[in-house]
């Protein structure tokens, strides 16, 4: 058994006491659940609000900055997974059966809600697209490619666990291996396994009711879904176990070519024109109203509260509460990418597609409600899992294409089941390499049981309730993820811009043994100032001597606590030159200290001779140099300076004698 006992048990435990309270008392866990969940909804929803602006916000700054072009992994690491089949696999884990439920139950409910009822139906029609648009665009997939990123580029990039921990490593160095790490993780694990038993148990619902719509099952009474369930998870095990590259990877494919043709089948036996021209001016719609609809609040609003938080903050807590799942799985497939091409692929393609799909469905929806249905499909509209195969009925083909809806259905279950199952274990074993089948088999198994006896007593919403409680406290973490991230990614761009010292400019091999002797050796502060004391003495020494003898007036000043040197030639007009070389301290690595192949150092400080200049440049570590290479350098920027000095452009800034020192 590779299962870690610091994350197992504790999350065990909590996921049995709120199952059993749900199980046992549905409707008092599901009242006071909704109490909390209300609370949070009416009074904190501008933590979501803000949360989901940052993320926006960091990631088109990420892809356009100098960042977009670090890779997910080592420099020359290539992506295990083709283009398509990365695609297809984001969109099977992160809102596959979601798209079937909803396509057309969304759209539909905001085109028969009671807040727009006043609105003419063209309106309603174009409000439904427009927040249906909101909802299943670039917010929600901002949240998943947050935290997708983050675990990827720790994983890959810095070679940690692919778990939740690791994105904290930059603020909690190795404490998360303790139980700050641990935490995490069961949190982690808690939320993956409370949204996929939710999902799980809705998703058999429309499953069935779509059966049963096709008289391919009688009824929607528990005893079948008790089958669909065991067969659904038992493909979900088989595929899980089997690995990404297998099972997940070739139901994923296969489901992406199927979803296409479907949405091709309704685009041209449907209202063509009419999809086409709705679609490119709801895609106008959204793009001219995205900063509104980012940072609207309807506190001005007050009757529109009530549909706010039930859709808006509902949507951005039910993604944030399946990030950990849905970030885990998108890193796991994400090897190799580079940071612009994860952001630009997860944030753009997915979106997409995802209104393509939603106008066609929609639109198709609200189109035949209006035109043929004489509002049949809006009198369903409270009932999403017979919704879909109502409105397939007015397409041709209908028996056909409802059953390929289902098949669709279904394969998205298993590859949003099975992903979840291979995620969970990653949590639960700390992303071991190799861990025991079983484990996988018990995981999905557990998955199957709680969804059906929370679906037998009336449950599930309990579970979804607390699903979308734990978004609040992820959504901090999420930002914390940030700050973690923006730390390491500035180091990691520091260490690769690290250019070799000045001081090595000049080398050649004839001083290699002295050299040597000096990289080896840490400076103390006795070293660094008797370095100043003698080479910089001397070097400057005989650099005023010469300057003197040209008729050109230098001074060499010395300064104590803290201690430096500097060569100096005064003018009336323009800034003086000022070459010097002053004392710099910095704080050595923790990994440094403890290095038994490198030379000793007292205490975590390692103190060098840095040069400074008159003009408040940034200077660097002189301590490799030796007289005649420092008096070199002293006399290339003079050469610099006099070159500034001499160009008229220059008049305004150089003739303020403004020297930092003097």
């Amino acid at each position: 058994m590779s299962f870690q006992k610091g994350i197992m048990i504790p999350s065990t435990v909590f996921i049995l006491l709120i199952s059993l309270l749900a199980i046992i008392f549905p409707q008092l866990t599901g009242e006071l659940l909704g109490h909390i969940k209300d609370f949070i909804f009416i009074n904190l929803n501008w933590v979501y609000i803000w949360a989901v602006i940052f993320f926006i916000l960091f990631l088109f700054f990420l892809m356009f900055s100098k960042y977009g072009k670090i890779r997910l992994g080592s420099n020359d690491s290539k992506p295990e997974h083709s283009f398509f089949s990365w695609v297809s696999m984001l969109f099977a884990a992160g809102m596959g059966i979601g798209l079937m439920y909803f396509c057309v139950a969304e759209p539909m409910q905001h085109y028969s809600a009671e807040v727009f009822a006043g609105q003419p139906s063209a309106e309603r029609a174009k409000n439904a697209q427009l927040f249906t648009f909101f909802h299943w665009g670039i917010h929600a997939w901002a949240i998943y490619a947050i935290v997708g990123l983050t675990l990827s580029y720790f994983a890959y990039r810095y070679r940690l666990p692919l778990s939740l921990r690791s994105c904290f490593y930059p603020i909690l160095k190795n404490k998360i291996n303790g139980k700050w790490g641990d935490a995490i993780d069961i949190f982690a694990l808690c939320s993956t396994f409370f949204g996929i038993t939710t999902s799980l148990g809705f998703g058999v619902v429309q499953v069935n009711s779509g059966l049963e719509t096709l008289n391919i099952l009688p009824s929607t009474n528990f005893g079948y879904q008790i089958l669909i369930v065991a067969i659904l998870v038992g493909c979900s095990i088989l595929s899980a176990t089997s690995g990404v590259n297998k099972g997940i990877k070739i139901l994923s494919s296969i489901n992406v070519i199927g979803v296409l043709i479907l949405l091709l089948f309704v685009l041209l036996m449907g209202p063509t024109v009419y999809l086409i021209s709705s679609f490119t001016e709801g895609l106008g719609y959204y793009i001219s109203d995205f900063v509104n609809l980012t940072f609207n609040t309807h506190v001005f609003e007050q009757e529109k509260l009530p549909w706010f938080y039930n859709w808006t903050i509902l949507y951005w807590a039910w993604w944030i509460s399946w990030s950990p799942y849905v970030g885990i799985f998108i890193a796991k497939i994400s090897k190799g990418r580079t940071i612009r091409e994860f952001v630009a692929a997860v944030l753009i393609l997915p979106t997409l597609f995802n209104f393509v799909w939603m106008s066609v469905f929609g639109n198709s929806a609200i189109w035949f409600d209006f035109n043929v249905a004489e509002g049949g499909l809006s009198a369903l509209a409270s009932n999403p899992d017979a919704l879909l195969f109502e409105f397939l009925k007015y397409l041709p083909l209908a028996p056909i294409i409802s059953l390929m809806a289902i098949l669709i259905i279904i394969i998205f279950f298993v590859t949003s089941a099975d992903s979840g199952i291979l995620v969970m274990n990653s949590i639960a074993t700390r992303n071991a390499k190799t861990s025991p089948k079983w484990q996988m088999v018990l995981l999905g198994s557990a998955l199957a049981i709680l969804a059906l006896l929370l679906l037998n007593v009336g449950g599930l919403q309990a579970l979804q309730t607390m699903t979308l409680i734990t978004a609040l406290p992820f959504s901090i973490i999420v930002l914390l993820f940030i700050v973690s991230l923006m730390k390491a990614l500035v180091i990691d761009n520091n260490y690769y811009a690290e250019e070799l010292s000045a001081s090595t400019i000049p080398w050649s091999g004839e001083f290699w043994k002295e050299r040597l002797s000096k990289i080896v050796s840490f400076k103390d502060d006795s070293s660094v100032n008797k370095f100043i004391d003698t080479t910089v003495k001397e070097a400057f020494a005989e650099l005023k001597k010469e300057f003197l003898e040209k008729g050109i007036g230098a001074q060499v000043k010395t300064f104590e606590n803290p201690k430096r040197m500097q060569i100096e030639i005064k003018h009336d007009t323009v800034n003086n030159f000022i070459y010097g070389v002053k004392k710099r301290k910095y704080t050595v690595s923790e990994f440094l200290l403890d290095e038994e192949n490198l030379p000793d150092l007292e205490g975590d400080k390692k103190i060098y001779p840095e040069s400074y200049f008159g003009d408040t440049r940034q200077g660097y570590n002189v301590e490799y140099f030796t007289k005649n290479e420092l008096i070199s350098d002293v006399l290339k920027h003079y050469e610099r300076y006099l070159k500034i000095v001499s160009k008229k452009k220059n008049e305004l800034f150089i003739s303020s004698n403004s020297n930092k020192y003097v």
